[in-house]
Parts: C-alpha cells; sequence; structure tokens
C-alpha cells in the first residue's frame, strides 16, 4: 500500500479518478477532492496551537488513512506521529516512514500481538493501549519472542463508555506489572473522551471533559504515590483539544478531523457560539459528485449513493452554494438532491462535505489534491481496508 505510484500504469476512470496536471473540471466522479490550499492552512494551525500551548500533537491517522497526509502533518505541522486503531493501520504507517505509532486500541489475539511485537524492528517507536491486566503478559511474551520493546498506554474510560479501566487503583495495579515485565515499557495514560466531541454547546463539551481531566489528574497523582511517573498522557479531538491542552495534565493531543472536517463536526459550536467550520477550520475534503439525471423538475440524481460515502453522522451538505440545492436522500449508487429553483443540468459537478469524514475516506482508494483549478497530486488512501 506504499508503493511509489507511477501513474503511467493506470487509466483514469477505470483505476484512478484524475492523474496530476489534469484540470479539476475532468476528474471522474464520484471522487474525494482535497482542497491543499486549505488542508495546509488547518494544518499548520494546529500545530502551531500545539507548539504554543506546549503539546506534543499525535495526528489520528484513522481518520485519512493516508501516509502522505500523515508525513504532510509532520511536515507542515510538526506532528510528531500519529494515532491508529488497528495493527494493520500501524504497519502501513511504519512501512510509509512514521517513526512514532500509537495504537491506540487494545491488541488481544495472539496473531495480532505478534505482528505488533515485529513493528519495532522496522525502527517506530511502538505504544499499544491495555486495560487488562491479563494483555500484559501476552505482550510481554511477544515482545521477548521478536527481541523488541513495546510501550503502553493505560487506557482510562473517561466517559465514551467503550474501553478502559474505571479506577485509579486498576491503572496502578496495570502499571506496576507492566513495569514488572520484560520488554515493556509503561510509558502514560490513554484518555480520549470520544462521547462528546460532537455536542453542539461548548459548555456541554467541557462539563463532560471536566469529569474526564478530574479522572485522569487522579490517576497521575495515584501513580505517582507510588513512585510511578507518566511520561505522556495523551488525549483530546477537535471537539475539545484546547479543553486538554489547558488541563495542566494532558500533554499530548490526537486531533484529526481537524484538517478535512466534515458536517457533523463543522455544526459544533465554539465558545463564542459559532460554527467552528465558520473561521476555526475550514472544509478541506469534499465528496466530487455529478449530475446524472434532472427528470423531475425540482430534483436531480447525482452519482454518489451510499457506496461512496458513510452517512452515519448525517447526510452531506452542499458546499459553496448560495442557492435551494440540497442533498435529500440516497441509495446504493443515487443521490437525491432537491433543485425547486432547478438551476441544475446534466454533467453539473457539486462538492459535497461528507457527514462523517472517517468512514467516508475508508471506501475510498484515492485523495485528489486539487490546487487552482488543477490535479496537483493524487494520493491513495494507503491504509484503506486496513481493518485486522
Amino acid at each position: 500500500m506504499n508503493k511509489s505510484v507511477n501513474f503511467d500504469d493506470f487509466e483514469v476512470g477505470y483505476d484512478i479518478p484524475a492523474v496530476p496536471g489534469m484540470d479539476a473540471a475532468d476528474i471522474q466522479t464520484p471522487a474525494l477532492v482535497l482542497d491543499l490550499d486549505a488542508l495546509e492552512r488547518n494544518i499548520v494551525k494546529m500545530g502551531d496551537y500545539a507548539k504554543a500551548h506546549g503539546m506534543r500533537h499525535r495526528v489520528h491517522g484513522k481518520m485519512h488513512k493516508s501516509v502522505d497526509v500523515a508525513l504532510l502533518q509532520e511536515k507542515l505541522g510538526g506532528a510528531i506521529g500519529v494515532c491508529c486503531q488497528k495493527v494493520s493501520e500501524a504497519e502501513v504507517f511504519v512501512r510509509g516512514g512514521i517513526k512514532d505509532v500509537l495504537v491506540s486500541n487494545q491488541v488481544r489475539e495472539a496473531a495480532k500481538i505478534d505482528r505488533l511485537a515485529r513493528l519495532p524492528k522496522r525502527g517506530s517507536r511502538i505504544i499499544v493501549c491495555v486495560d487488562d491486566l491479563a494483555n500484559v503478559a501476552d505482550l510481554s511474551a511477544a515482545a521477548q519472542k521478536h527481541g523488541t520493546q513495546l510501550e503502553c498506554f493505560i487506557e482510562i474510560d473517561c466517559g465514551a463508555g467503550r474501553c478502559g479501566v474505571n479506577s485509579t487503583g486498576a491503572v496502578v495495579e496495570i502499571a506496576k506489572a507492566i513495569e514488572a515485565a520484560e520488554n515493556l515499557k509503561f510509558t502514560g495514560i490513554q484518555a480520549y473522551q470520544g462521547a462528546m466531541q460532537h455536542m453542539d454547546s461548548y459548555e456541554d463539551r467541557k462539563a463532560k471533559l471536566d469529569v474526564a481531566i478530574a479522572m485522569v489528574k487522579d490517576a497521575v497523582e495515584g501513580l505517582k504515590g507510588e513512585g510511578i511517573e507518566c511520561e505522556l498522557v495523551s488525549g483530546g479531538g477537535t471537539g475539545s483539544y484546547y479543553f486538554e491542552s489547558n488541563s495542566g495534565v494532558y500533554n499530548e493531543l490526537q486531533c484529526g478531523s481537524y484538517a478535512f472536517m466534515d458536517a457533523d463536526y463543522g455544526r459544533i459550536l465554539d465558545k463564542d457560539g459559532k460554527r467552528i467550520d465558520q473561521g476555526e477550520w475550514e472544509n478541506a475534503l469534499f465528496l466530487l459528485t455529478s449530475v446524472m439525471s434532472h427528470t423531475k423538475a425540482d430534483k436531480a440524481i447525482v452519482d454518489a449513493g451510499l457506496k461512496a460515502q458513510s452517512v452515519d453522522s448525517g447526510l452531506p451538505t452542499v458546499f459553496g452554494r448560495d442557492d435551494a440545492v440540497e442533498y435529500l436522500k440516497c441509495s446504493d449508487e443515487h443521490g437525491v438532491v432537491g433543485d425547486p429553483e432547478g438551476v441544475l443540468k446534466v454533467n453539473d459537478k457539486l462538492h459535497l462535505v461528507p457527514g462523517h469524514c472517517d468512514p467516508t475516506c475508508n471506501v475510498h482508494d484515492w485523495y485528489v489534491g486539487v490546487r487552482g483549478g488543477k490535479v496537483e497530486t493524487v494520493w491513495p488512501v494507503s491504509a484503506r481496508g486496513k481493518a485486522y
């Protein structure tokens, strides 16, 4: 998945939606399009914020699943590496040259643990989340087998109700076991409050984070009481990074969607009651789609349906128009677009802002990077389908 791309080997419209140098108007649809100027501004802005607040920024690679985007985030935004959710994703990023990789999830099955323990041989720092004492021995055995070191975060369930321990006592118990285990290193705490990221109200999000921060502070103090120091306390997302970075306890952020933005994140409000896609971040990711039928006077049918996007967080919005054109519903291969004023015609293209960027990106093979009306770059979605 990380092989260099020879565009001479690809046929536009069959293998790939576009090649560098093409006019943006000729991109084959449906396709994921990146506004490179907006993407770069988002990356620089978050990088500047993290630096100004003394925070490491570990970008969430599971959002874009792209080595090229991750490397750009390191180059322009000072990111220190990535976090991802699956061992196979980690393998893609390591093979692509990312040197600091966190699997921000639990790895329990023997074959997956074995693959994880081999990864440091490729020269990257590998961290994994642990929330069960029984996992420690398995990770240690695999690391010893391969002569490598795995670093461990203990994950705290700070409100998302998914993985993670629920008490400081459990954190201390597992940390002691990690410190005593061969070829493992206790590095810190994973505390990502994912359940509140998309809450509209800034104050509601803050209230949830206040609870999470209190849990993390208690865990850090509990560890200190046992003579155990946390090198890293990691968490924070696009809807909360300002809370973690001003908490006095977190020192690493894990933001992802800020780089691309999507419709669901875009509608949440900042502390002044303003949508975050109207100043804080820019829309950089679009699902480009074409009108293929307009037999109904008030409706156009486009070629981006369910198979081109995820609608788990709502339907996409139409970007950059001031008329009444609206994406109304979709089936497998069709999108129904309301056109009450009859302004659209066949072959018109619409830029859709996906409802949820992460799973939408995962159903495409390529990003088409556009600048000044031209295709400047085409990047593979490197970890596409890497769900193991």
